[in-house]
């Protein structure tokens, strides 16, 4: 999930957690643990973009990862704060719920997450929730911005603080129902269609959980359509884009794309644009497909020779979207 869902969310269980015995505090300590694993953000600057795109939610995302640095915040925090009473034990389950919670938030959209780090790179993804849905993280947000303002022995604290997180869990089921509901019609179809589609995945679409985009894999290239929860009808439009695999030839052992296709997790397609390959990730959708179903994928990457210092180019993912294309998601999610 976002920065911002993280810090919120992470304050009102500080809240729950720590209570009147940390005051203020147990917000703050809240926001920083659950936005703990994200400092392998800092590691990615000095790595070329293929490489960083593995690197984030790798080991600093990992349960082992979760379990040591709790520790260590623990023994921090106890000795810092040796003047209330929190036990070393208190502080230890406090920062490994808010850890484990960013693991398990972070899982549920389609970046995909290292939960096994060091001993499995295996990615893991349930495309339940878009990387950044402000409808998840309102209710949280206010509860956050309350809790700020209220005085520390307030009665009201604790209320708050469990509405930001009860609220989150009640849209996360929301969106599970949403997620269950896609993919029965996905599977439906699937098995009525003549054609074999080995794979497939559905995932919801720009910042929001009503529109769901969905990928079915062929042997030659990949068919997308766009759902909303609304929509019964038994069908799907699809629209087709080849994979052209064989482009990659000369280049397909860099280690650039080498990393790129072990991140898209093979699904991804490339193109040729005058003298440039494309390497387009189709996990993270189009820019505005809702639209225009031959509009380019948010997630693109230009491959130039491979004597080129920058092979690979990460390219702006929010380019297209307009007020336009948003008009006709908001038409496309009630259809």
């Amino acid at each position: 999930m976002d920065s911002l869902t993280h810090i919120v969310l992470g304050a009102c269980i500080g809240e729950v957690i720590l209570d009147k015995n940390a005051g203020k505090k147990a917000i703050l300590w809240g926001a920083l643990a659950q936005s703990i694993p994200d400092i392998d953000f800092i590691a990615g600057a000095w790595m070329p973009v293929s490489a960083e795109l593995l690197a984030h939610r790798g080991i600093t995302h990992s349960f082992l990862f979760g379990i040591v640095v709790a520790f260590l915040l623990s023994l921090i925090a106890a000795r810092w704060h040796k003047a209330e009473p929190i036990t070393l034990k208190k502080w230890y389950f406090f920062f490994l719920i808010e850890i484990v919670c960013h693991l398990l938030l972070d899982s549920l959209n389609n970046y995909g997450i290292g939960w096994f780090e060091p001993f499995s790179s295996k990615r893991i993804a349930f495309n339940v929730l878009y990387v950044a849905d402000p409808l998840f993280s309102i209710v949280p947000g206010i509860a956050f911005a309350t809790l700020l303002f209220l005085k520390s022995d307030h009665q009201h604290r604790l209320k708050w603080a469990r509405t930001g997180i009860i609220a989150s869990f009640i849209y996360m089921t929301f969106a599970f129902v949403n997620k269950y509901k896609v993919e029965k019609l996905v599977q439906t179809f699937v098995e009525s269609s003549e054609k074999k589609y080995p794979n497939h995945f559905s995932t919801p679409t720009l910042l929001n959980n009503l529109l769901w985009f969905i990928v079915l894999e062929e042997k030659s290239g990949y068919h997308v359509a766009y759902r909303s929860i609304f929509d019964h009808s038994p069908t799907l439009e699809l629209t087709f884009f080849p994979k052209n695999d064989s482009l990659l030839n000369p280049i397909d052992d860099h280690i650039e794309v080498m990393e790129l296709k072990k991140f898209s997790q093979g699904f991804y397609t490339i193109n040729q644009i005058k003298d440039t390959l494309v390497f387009s990730d189709l996990r993270f959708g189009q820019v505005n497909g809702w639209q225009n179903p031959h509009s380019r994928f948010a997630f693109q990457y230009y491959l130039s020779h491979p004597d080129n210092n920058d092979l690979v180019v990460q390219r702006g993912r929010m380019a297209g979207f307009n007020w336009s294309s948003a008009k006709a998601m908001f038409g496309k999610m009630f259809n």
